[in-house]
């Protein structure tokens, strides 16, 4: 675990010099040459004697390890993460991440944004967890992604305590159920960011309903893999989150079109869906797609069917392994929706393992194409 016997106190002069250099680089703050600066009336010469103000901006000058070790050197400098800290990763953790988090989150009450993403192996357990909800309830931005120790008593703890939660990332943690997660989103109905991609047993249709019901204003929305998730609980997303922008259903198998004409009728900001994988996917969701930005709009505003700049509309579109899907549909959706390409460097229409769609293509490379076969090559 870090502590204060590993702090480097070079680190905390090279930032105090750094200072020094910009004259403290805060409003009030004179530099008076040979290291000094004065601020406030006060003569600063070493970091120590340097006030709350000039301390958050040296914490926001050192990585996330820096500044945990520096939070245990003195008082002041405790003080100042303690009351300053709004952001903080602990991903470079990779031993007794659990231990630090119990140790940190009763300090570092103001928190923001936690990363607790591991990568190599699971160390986070439910008490780190619950000590987060005791503590850190201003918490919008929390990564719990691959913690696959946790269990519902996380979820708990997460629904009591961190109401304000607005992106949530638990993709990888296989040990909640949809209950948990139904409770979760009962509390925390500021959620616009939530990925549950590889969750398969807690993103169930039950959950997907209840996310419906209170999470109004979510915007994004990760379901990758989750195979539980049929039409009923993609349908109570559609109706209950009108607001949904990029929705990942890879994987999904047992949805069909209904899923999507559900997407396409009821969330006219829809920019990004993916939909690998989703074989029962047939022409007449795509189709649906096509008509969707005219019929998500009043009649008196539109002058032709297509959008008129690219910002409208979908932007990525996954359909690789769709192997129903005929050329005529995916054509239609590829011409609805300028901001879909095909073109090299700028794939957006994603149609791999779909062999039957060569002869699908954007606009822009219809167009290289006319240009190319306009200068025929001189013979030599």
């Amino acid at each position: 675990m870090v502590g204060k016997e590993n702090f480097k106190t070079e680190d905390l002069n090279l930032c105090f010099e750094k200072l020094m250099m910009f004259g403290g680089g805060s409003a009030g703050a004179i530099a008076l040459g040979g290291g000094k600066v004065k601020m406030e009336g006060r003569e600063i010469t070493d970091w120590k004697d340097i006030p709350m103000e000039l301390l958050l901006q040296i914490v926001g000058l050192v990585d996330d390890q820096t500044v945990i070790m520096a939070s245990g050197v003195c008082r002041g400098w405790r003080d100042a993460v303690c009351l300053g800290l709004t952001r903080l990763s602990l991903s470079w953790c990779t031993k007794n991440m659990n231990n630090l988090v119990l140790s940190l989150a009763p300090k570092f009450t103001r928190l923001q944004t936690l990363i607790l993403r591991q990568d190599k192996k699971a160390q986070l357990e439910d008490d780190a967890v619950e000590s987060i909800g005791n503590f850190c309830h201003d918490l919008q931005v929390l990564d719990l992604s691959k913690s696959f120790k946790l269990s519902d008593r996380s979820l708990y703890a997460l629904a009591h305590g961190c109401p304000n939660l607005t992106k949530l990332n638990i993709s990888g943690c296989t040990a909640f159920s949809d209950s948990a997660l139904e409770y979760l989103a009962s509390f925390c109905q500021k959620l616009k960011v939530l990925n549950l991609c590889g969750c398969e047993g807690t993103a169930s249709d039950r959950a997907l309903q209840a996310i419906g019901r209170y999470c109004s204003q979510l915007q994004c929305l990760n379901l990758g893999w989750c195979e539980h998730v049929s039409d009923v609980g993609v349908m109570s997303l559609a109706y209950g989150c009108p607001d949904l922008r990029t929705v990942d259903l890879c994987g999904c198998l047992q949805i069909t079109d209904d899923s999507v004409i559900a997407l396409a009728n009821r969330c006219p900001h829809l920019r990004s869906l993916g939909l690998y994988y989703c074989q029962n996917i047939t022409d007449r969701a795509m189709y649906s797609l096509a008509q969707s930005l005219v019929r998500n709009k009043p009649a008196a505003v539109w002058e032709s069917r297509k959008p008129k700049n690219d910002e409208e509309g979908l932007r990525t579109l996954n359909i690789s392994q769709c192997t129903a899907l005929t050329p005529s549909a995916v054509q239609a959706v590829c011409d609805s929706f300028p901001a879909l390409h095909t073109c090299s460097g700028r794939h957006s229409l994603i149609m791999s393992g779909c062999l039957n769609l060569t002869s699908v293509h954007c606009a822009c490379a219809v167009q290289a194409h006319r240009t190319a076969s306009a200068f025929p090559h001189s013979a030599h």
